[in-house]
């Protein structure tokens, strides 16, 4: 494993680093061992040609189509991925502890690829056992056909906003295995680099004000329970400000900008945990932006309601939720009279 470049991102509790190597997956020395090797593939379809890495791992002893059979987390309806048990392995290569099989329905261009592999790894972020470092090829560029180059800009911005955002991951590794396009990457990597070193971390300051007092964040599908919360929370304080409605997701984006600075002007983020509201990427994006807002916060900044029953994944459940199951209106009625005392 050579390090080709490196880029240091500061956030207000850590310094993280996103870098570029040329090197093999399979054959990583001890230096270099991360918690988890990221790879991607089509539904229930591990190919075990050589050129790939999963076909590499297979002439390794380590089995992607076996781990996939006994998965630690499924987690693929909701968030495109499943995580493997610990990998037991002699070969002083495979220097990862657990694969994370990245593997959604429908891909869409580069940017919206990027966006879900940050969606994917949050539940296992802030899991019962967190991951700090991972390993990567640029995924989706193999069988998936999107150039390396066009995923590689993309993948940058994502992971910068991220981890300045506050995302407890202490390192992400790029790796390419083929040694002219590795130099081409290195070339693109500095280039790229240069419009985030110059941004700092912003001073701490107490913030005077919010735009608003809540955003509540939902699922289209349970607007009546949701709007029956809205005119709750008005009849008992008119001078509310309630943040409802949201622009459309843009999925050309790797980083939504503007979801975040909505977020940011707001008090409190409500959270209304039901099936639709898992399977939605705006909803996704809205609870992990909220989440880190939250940590950095010290807490009283996400608030969730659980609406409908629904299998919440684990890092989820960790903020403790206001049980208004199954859209019970006295419940809400509650909630809303808890929320405002």
């Amino acid at each position: 494993m050579k390090l080709l470049d490196a880029l240091t991102v500061r956030s207000a509790n850590q310094d993280h680093r996103i870098e570029l190597y040329y090197g093999d997956l399979t054959d990583i020395p001890s230096e270099h061992a991360v918690d988890v090797l990221v790879v991607s593939a089509f539904p229930n379809i591990y190919s075990t040609q050589p050129e790939t890495l999963i076909g590499a791992l297979k002439l390794k002893g380590v089995s992607v189509d076996d781990l996939s059979r006994n998965k630690a987390v499924d987690l693929r309806d909701a968030f495109s991925c499943w995580m493997s048990h610990e990998i037991k392995s002699t070969e002083p290569g495979i220097q990862f502890k657990r694969i994370l099989c990245f593997e959604p329905r429908v891909r869409g261009k580069a940017a919206e690829t990027v966006g879900d592999i940050f969606r994917s790894l949050m539940p296992f972020v802030y899991g019962p056992n967190p991951i700090t470092s991972i390993a990567m090829p640029l995924v989706a560029t193999g069988k998936q056909l999107i150039p390396k180059e066009q995923m590689l800009a993309p993948l940058m911005e994502a992971a910068y906003n991220w981890l300045a955002m506050g995302l407890p991951m202490k390192t992400i590794k790029i790796v390419e295995h083929g040694e002219d396009k590795a130099l081409e990457l290195k070339a693109a990597f500095t280039a790229l680099k240069q419009k985030y070193l110059t941004v700092g971390v912003p001073p701490e300051e107490p913030k005077k004000s919010f735009k608003y007092d809540y955003f509540i964040s939902y699922s289209h599908q349970n607007a009546d329970e949701v709007m029956h919360l809205y005119e709750e929370l008005l009849a008992h304080k008119p001078d509310l400000k309630i943040f409802l409605d949201r622009k459309n997701l843009n999925t050309g984006s790797a980083w939504q900008s503007e979801l975040y600075e909505a977020l940011d002007e707001c008090r409190q983020v409500l959270v209304l945990y039901s099936p639709p509201y898992l399977v939605s990427k705006v909803c996704k994006e809205e609870f992990n932006i909220a989440l880190l807002r939250h940590r950095e916060a010290d807490g009283n900044v996400l608030v969730p309601i659980y609406l409908y029953s629904a299998q919440l994944p684990t890092y989820m459940q960790l903020i403790q939720f206001i049980d208004c199951r199954e859209g019970n209106t006295d419940r809400i009625k509650a909630a809303c009279q808890q929320l405002l005392g």
